[in-house]
């Protein structure tokens, strides 16, 4: 039986994270990461499309869904988006930022930041074990056995972080999730998050895959707002993904999964109310009372001009078939009941989902095991002594952007750290 004084379960983010800054906490300590597969960082290497947006330039703790929210702001407060950028400067990975926010290695290769990772790991003596699935973890005396299929391990400590069950193709299948319950945690009700959304066939966004433009998403429960973001919203021949709709999935999901009827509510015109948008059909109509409804409609597909958000064409062309609204009435003829139809399905169009594209499309897991039964400080465990969590088994998941990998730096920072003090 090898013999190790502190055994990391899961070589993801949270993980090779918490390795690093335990072998640099104390050199003298024996480190091991344990992983099941043959090569680890696959959701590294598929973040960002492939570019691994690694943080964001500015994080808040409202960023995040998660029961309390001084937990997590204590958290990301211990190791922030500063520390994250000279940690990775430091090991020869320089980012940029882009417009949105986000930050990604100058390379545009998410490789760049795994081998960065792999080569600190070893650099600070700490040991990387692959095709190294534990299957348990039993506490025994002041120490774990830990077990996997090629042997056991005793740690003196243990830091649980084997993620979620998000993308299960990279390992992140929902095993940890067990391991957890056997040391004595609780797992609240798990669902997807950060995922696209498939939309009835009948509806019209398969006419409109590729095509990404601003909008607002209300999701509504028991027929009371719940949730409201602004973002970009990319229509597909599935229904809707994109940044807007992937970070409104959990609150769809969440809702859904307690049992209230759900609904998503589509504003494409996110500068504008249903009175602005009548008012300015009533002056046009004033204005120009022949031009077909169809042309007054191009007004906003060249917005930007006037500081509103443009909506494409073709987006406003089937919002019109939509309606039934025939789109070559002048505008001066349009009924009232038509002009308000039209109206409500510019500013609040119901968006008729049918579910989440599934595990094996979802970036991130909503659910896990509670904040209240973890120490922020150390990240360890409120049930079993010597025990640390982090990353993505807890009970927080970030928006889009970053967000979910700092909660790993930071959560493995501190979990890292902990693990081997004395």
């Amino acid at each position: 039986m090898s013999d190790w004084d502190l055994g990391i379960v899961g070589g993801g983010a949270a993980g090779l994270a918490a390795g690093i800054f335990a072998a640099e906490a104390n050199p003298k300590a024996r480190v091991v990461v344990f992983d099941g597969a043959r090569k680890v960082g696959a959701k590294i290497l598929v973040a960002g499309g492939g570019r691994c947006n690694v943080t964001h330039h500015k994080i808040d703790a409202r960023d995040y869904n998660a029961a309390t929210r001084n937990f997590v702001k204590n958290v990301l407060a211990s190791f922030t988006v500063d520390d994250t950028i000279a940690w990775l400067r430091d090991m020869g990975v320089e980012l940029k930022r882009e417009p949105t926010g986000k930050l990604f290695p100058t390379t545009d290769k998410a490789r760049t930041v795994l081998d960065a990772l792999l080569t600190r790991l070893a650099d600070r003596g700490a040991t990387l074990l692959t095709e190294h699935r534990v299957t348990s973890i039993e506490q025994a005396d002041d120490s774990f056995v830990v077990r996997t299929p090629r042997g056991e391990h005793q740690c003196r400590r243990v830091v649980l972080c084997s993620g979620g069950r998000s993308l299960p193709r990279t390992g992140s299948d929902g095993g940890g999730y067990v391991l957890a319950r056997t040391l004595g945690h609780t797992v609240g009700g798990t669902h997807e998050a950060l995922v696209s959304m498939t939309l009835q066939q009948h509806f019209f966004h398969g006419d409109l895959a590729g095509i990404s433009h601003e909008a607002e998403i209300t999701t509504t429960a028991d027929g009371k707002p719940v949730d409201r973001r602004r973002g970009s919203l990319l229509w597909t021949h599935f229904g809707v993904s994109g940044p807007l709709a992937m970070d409104a999935s959990r609150h769809w999901l969440a809702n859904k999964a307690a049992g209230r009827e759900v609904k998503w509510y589509l504003n494409l015109l996110p500068d504008e109310t249903f009175e602005s948008v009548e008012a300015t059909l009533l002056h046009m109509a004033e204005k120009t009372p022949k031009l077909p409804l169809r042309s007054t409609l191009k007004q906003w597909s060249t917005a930007e001009s006037d500081s509103r958000s443009p909506l494409p064409e073709k987006v406003s062309e089937a919002v019109l078939w939509q309606t039934g609204v025939d789109d070559k009435t002048p505008l001066a003829q349009v009924r009232r009941d038509d002009r308000r139809k039209l109206v409500h399905a510019l500013t609040n169009l119901e968006l008729p989902v049918e579910q989440a594209r599934g595990w094996n499309h979802a970036e991130v897991t909503a659910g896990g095991v509670p904040l209240s039964e973890v120490a922020w400080k150390t990240m360890s465990s409120r049930v079993t002594s010597g025990l640390h969590l982090a990353g993505e088994i807890l009970d927080v998941d970030g928006r889009i952007g970053g967000f979910n990998f700092q909660w790993a730096w930071a959560t493995g920072f501190l979990a890292g750290r902990a693990g081997v003090s004395a």
